[in-house]
């Protein structure tokens, strides 16, 4: 359990507080699991794999991100780990004072900032990862591959739609754009 009421429990209260709206609850319900799912796989992976190393799941995102792209600029870094610039900031200073990461300048525009993981970073993400994927492995135990498979497509399916239709979803909605929220 995640939460101190299990997903039952709140969809069954969920449904009485806004019972009388017309919403659509398969979708409300979808996405509560989703949200829940999604915590409870990063308490999981804090807890089990993360915390013996020392990270917090967004510095080992940030890791991530720079040991896959092994030489990124910042706004890159901050895009993929789903984060502002302004957290990474904060992330990459805690990752630079163990000695993990180091910065570099931007070969052609000294503005830039460039980042790579360091030998400990990278030994780091060599030994880290394959505990983290065995965790990836316990997480979808007992789903046979192929629910693993549609899952994969049916979460790519989402991310893929938010990012060719939500910025002008947010666009309508932003003051001036469109339709906003109730004042």
């Amino acid at each position: 359990m995640t939460g101190r009421h299990t997903l039952t429990e709140t969809e069954r209260a969920a449904r009485r507080r806004l019972g009388g709206m017309s919403l659509d609850f398969a979708a409300a319900a979808a996405l509560s699991h989703l949200h829940r799912a999604a915590n409870a796989v990063r308490n999981h992976f804090e807890q089990q794999v993360l915390r013996d190393a020392g990270l917090t799941w967004t510095g080992f995102v940030v890791l991530w991100v720079i040991w896959i792209w092994e030489d990124i600029e910042t706004r890159h870094v901050a895009a993929e780990a789903g984060i502002a610039k302004g957290t990474l900031t904060g992330v990459v200073k805690t990752l630079r004072t163990r000695g993990l990461v180091e910065r570099a300048g931007h070969p052609e525009d000294g503005r830039l900032v460039r980042l790579r993981l360091t030998a400990a970073g990278d030994n780091l993400m060599q030994t880290l990862f394959p505990a983290f994927n065995a965790e990836e492995t316990f997480v979808l135990a007992g789903l046979a591959p192929e629910r693993v498979a549609h899952l994969t497509e049916t979460l790519g399916h989402v991310v893929n739609h938010l990012d060719a239709d939500g910025a002008a979803r947010r666009a309508a909605r932003a003051p001036g754009g469109g339709a906003g929220l109730p004042a």
